[in-house]
């Protein structure tokens, strides 16, 4: 177990001691790290993905952690770190970084937020900066005219028990060089409708017949108004049959309105910075993006 010269100690933790429920140990001290970074950086280190994984345990992945301080987890041939507020600029996510990357082997890490810090550490780790999400937000006032129907189109809200399967097969059509949405599997699907912001009033899809072409899933963060809670355009896609028809405007709006009507004052959405036609699709619909909203990855080939 090294000994930072601050102090803290960083350790690996075995799968076993690793248990997402317990109030204390090694899961409670990564979820209080998680709670603290995205209270003072605005974004969580962590997305929806990693901490659906951490609630079934570690399994093959790895754990460091400094307790309280700061962890690095390697998984799936990525790895994310965070340091508690308290805990930075003394060299401690040096430590847990070079623990995580000390293997060999393709790697992955994501900056939540473009921080000069996680550059330089991506630097001196030898990982280079290989792909940038955009964050882009509007507010949901003064939403533009609803898109005209597509003919022979209708969109409905998501049927839960009866939607499953044809909804991953227009996923997967839309998502198909997406590398994290275009794998979704039912228990993916299945996981994200069991958490409690789910809401199929809020889900909507297009069908031309018996055939689902297209969707909006919205998310809304947050349980009140009052406490900054607001919308998210969760994911967008239109099957490769059905594009150019303007559903995904039409669709995109169907979201913004349910979410307008639900009292949220803002709307945010991901998107790939290269992906143009997309970023100007989003921007003619009143989105706009600032350089402080862009998540970062970076990547040791």
């Amino acid at each position: 177990m090294p000994e930072h010269p601050d102090g803290s100690t960083v350790m690996q933790v075995p799968p076993t001691g690793f248990r997402w429920s317990d109030d204390q140990g090694p899961a409670a001290a990564l979820r209080a790290v998680v709670e603290a970074a995205a209270a003072e950086d605005g974004a969580t280190p962590l997305d929806e993905a990693a901490l659906l994984s951490l609630r079934h345990g570690l399994g093959a992945s790895s754990l460091w952690t400094a307790g309280a301080d700061g962890f690095a987890w390697r998984h799936d041939g990525a790895v994310d770190l965070a340091v508690a507020p308290g805990a930075r600029g003394r060299g401690l996510g040096t430590a847990l970084a070079t623990s995580a990357t000390k293997a060999p082997g393709p790697l992955t890490a994501w900056s939540h937020g473009n921080h000069p810090a996680a550059a330089a550490l991506a630097d001196h780790l030898g990982f280079h900066r290989v792909r940038d999400l955009w964050v882009m937000r509007r507010p949901l006032s003064d939403l533009p005219a609803p898109a005209a129907a597509a003919d022979g189109i209708d969109v409905r809200t998501f049927r839960v028990g009866q939607d499953e399967d044809a909804w991953l097969e227009v996923n997967a059509e839309a998502f198909a060089h997406h590398p994290e949405q275009g794998a979704t599997t039912r228990a993916d699907l299945d996981e994200r409708m069991a958490q409690p912001w789910f809401d199929p009033s809020g889900f909507f899809v297009a069908t031309r017949g018996d055939q689902v072409v297209g969707f909006h899933w919205t998310k809304v963060h947050g349980s009140r108004v009052t406490d900054g809670a607001y919308g998210e355009v969760y994911v967008l896609g239109v099957s490769p049959s059905a594009q150019g028809s303007g559903l995904g405007r039409r669709l995109t709006l169907t979201g913004l309105e349910h979410l307008a009507s639900l009292g949220l004052g803002e709307v945010i959405l991901y998107v790939e910075a290269d992906n143009t036609p997309a970023v100007k699709v989003y921007e003619r619909l009143g989105f706009t993006h600032a350089p402080a909203d862009t998540h970062v990855q970076y990547a040791r080939r």
